[in-house]
């Protein structure tokens, strides 16, 4: 991704290692594509906090897994993972006698 890298070039060592940590994240999390627009935003959000001198915890706030899940979730690309997670629930439900749905209808 050649913006994180210029971010990593540009940035503060301190804002190199959160962008560095939280790309990690999404390459093993996922966004559900290529994530060019995500990244982008990313490194724009953290380029930005550095120009300003925003400290990174004003950035990612106290929980970076919640901020990262939300800020994908942002992204059309990233929404698949809720549908997933949905089904997932909803398959182990089935699995264990407690299909709620078809539960419903039958009444």
């Amino acid at each position: 991704m050649a913006g994180i890298q210029g971010a990593r070039e540009t940035t503060s060592p301190s804002y190199r290692t959160a962008l560095d940590a939280l790309e990690r994240y999404l390459n093993y999390f996922g966004t559900g594509g290529d994530g060019t627009a995500l990244y982008g935003d990313l490194v724009d959000l953290f380029e930005q906090g550095a120009a300003n001198g925003t400290p990174i915890r004003d950035i990612v706030g106290e929980d970076p897994v919640d901020f990262i899940e939300t800020f994908v979730r942002n992204y059309p690309k990233g929404q698949w993972i809720i549908r997933e997670r949905d089904r997932l629930t909803k398959a182990i439900e089935r699995a264990a006698g407690e299909d709620t749905e078809r539960q419903e209808r039958a009444v």
